[in-house]
């Protein structure tokens, strides 16, 4: 049994009921990406390519968060992929991962916050933005200190409000395409005009993946929850799967709709394409919702990357790879130091957004930029590696809560395609300067840690020459 306990005897709560982890997992795969990117996706490659981009990406999910819940069930922490990496691929791998991950999230909460700040300005033309940013950094921090429980109703409600706007967009999108709303039946013409569905080519799909994969960030919560989830070996497949084909018609759906309703040409990030299907649609206030749902993805994001980054950090520490006043947990069962180191960076990131936006402000984006990416490499890999090492030790899969489909060709597949991934953003030069900060921040990481301490790559004989593979 693995428990969670700090250097001062509290303990993290598993408070995380089966309807707060669906949600969560579903709010954290849920962004602004969704939103906003989706047009930016028809008009770089196309309404046959960005459907097809989304597709390959969710396929690649799909595989992901299948390995991902097999070790969550089999070892349910808090330091989720940061400690399989350590457990069963090299101790300075999930050094890496970890602190990587940590900096995304903390650098994420100030771009969420600003970009709250930002759209209330909608409403509030005459309200400083920093106003607005300040009062959200705090309101986010402010839920996550109460405790997981009180973190994971707002996350509910915040997701809550994501998931009935993507319905109703569905449901609109498919009338108006018919022509029941909207006054005129669209049909497939933007799919067969303008060029046709793929009018930019296959570099296009490459070029905007990166993209894809940044909206779908955040499934791997899913992991990070089961540290706290009250029952994960019931809770983490059935969200699992929900979450799976949830995310399929949500985002594969809602980019079809789009590029069946708005021409390629047209489409853009300029104005969100719901704001311009349901202004078409005829529903009144349709800027006004928008806007609110956007605020509301914004602070759900947020509110799970600080809940995401509080708990790697803690775990980091807890396995002494960071000071150990972070490792700590008061009695709310809320590891506090971690949760406020947090909130420093973010409050230093939205700060460098009003400051230093055009130089350190985009720096920092740049290095949290890929760490997604290599989160997601490490998952892949580093179910490969478990799996091996699960067999030389108990022979068959009997001790397994929940077994990955298709391994191992789909953990291969998973890495393969986040590779390509990767690597491909050097295609799209909004994202080029990722690859020249983020990855050689990640390589420090790692080998900086390999040679300080010396760690060895796990292998068979040194899992059977410790405590075991759940040791």
């Amino acid at each position: 049994m693995y428990v969670s306990s700090s250097s001062d005897g509290h303990e993290l709560q598993r408070r995380l009921g089966p309807r707060l982890v669906s949600m969560i997992a579903l709010g954290g795969a849920i962004g602004t990406g969704l939103f906003l990117a989706t047009g930016y996706a028809v008009n770089t490659a196309g309404p046959g390519g960005a459907v097809a981009a989304y597709g390959i990406i969710a396929f690649m999910v799909y595989f992901l968060m299948t390995g991902l819940t097999e070790m969550a069930t089999f070892m349910p922490v808090a330091g989720s992929f940061e400690t399989y990496a350590t457990k069963y691929v090299d101790p300075a791998l999930g050094f890496a991962i970890g602190w990587n991950y940590w900096f995304s999230w903390a650098i994420t909460l100030g771009v969420e916050v600003v970009a709250g700040g930002i759209l209330m300005k909608y409403w509030f033309p005459n309200v400083p933005v920093l106003i607005w940013s300040a009062l959200f950094l705090i309101l986010l921090i402010g839920l996550n200190l109460l405790s997981v429980k009180a973190f994971g109703e707002a996350e509910f409600y915040f997701a809550g409000i994501k998931v009935v706007t993507v319905i109703i967009f569905l449901v609109v999108g498919v009338l108006m395409i018919f022509g029941i709303l909207g006054g005129q039946s669209v049909g497939m013409s933007n799919y067969t005009s303008h060029g046709g569905p793929f009018p930019n080519g296959f570099l296009a799909i490459i070029q905007i993946s990166f993209a894809v994969a940044f909206a779908l960030q955040g499934t791997e919560l899913l992991g990070i929850v089961a540290g706290e989830s009250s029952d994960p070996d019931r809770t983490i497949p059935k969200a699992n799967r929900s979450l799976i084909w949830r995310v399929i018609i949500f985002y594969i759906g809602a980019v079809f709709i789009v590029g069946a309703l708005i021409p390629w040409t047209e489409a853009g990030v300029e104005i969100s394409p719901f704001t311009l299907i349901f202004e078409r649609s005829g529903i009144p206030f349709a800027g006004d919702i928008i806007n609110f749902v956007i605020i509301t993805s914004v602070l759900s994001v947020g509110n799970s990357g600080t809940y995401a980054a509080s708990r790697v950090l803690y775990a980091l520490c807890k396995e002494r790879k960071g000071p150990q006043v972070f490792a700590r947990v008061n009695k709310s069962g809320v590891p506090i130091n971690a949760l406020l180191m947090t909130g420093a960076i973010g409050c230093v990131a939205f700060l460098t957004g009003f400051y230093a936006e055009s130089t350190v402000y985009m720096w920092l984006l740049a290095l949290s930029g890929l760490a997604g990416l290599f989160t997601w490499l490490g998952i892949a890999y580093t179910h490969i590696r478990f799996r091996k090492l699960y067999l030389a030790e108990y022979g068959n899969l009997s001790k397994l809560k929940y077994i990955a489909p298709f391994y191992p060709i789909g953990s291969i597949l998973a890495f393969i395609i986040c590779a390509i991934v990767t690597i491909g953003t050097v295609i799209d030069p909004a994202s080029r300067l990722s690859v020249y900060l983020g990855v050689p921040a990640f390589v420090l990481l790692w080998i900086g840690y390999k040679l300080k301490y010396r760690t060895k790559f796990i292998t068979v004989a040194s899992i059977k020459n410790s405590k075991g593979i759940n040791g």
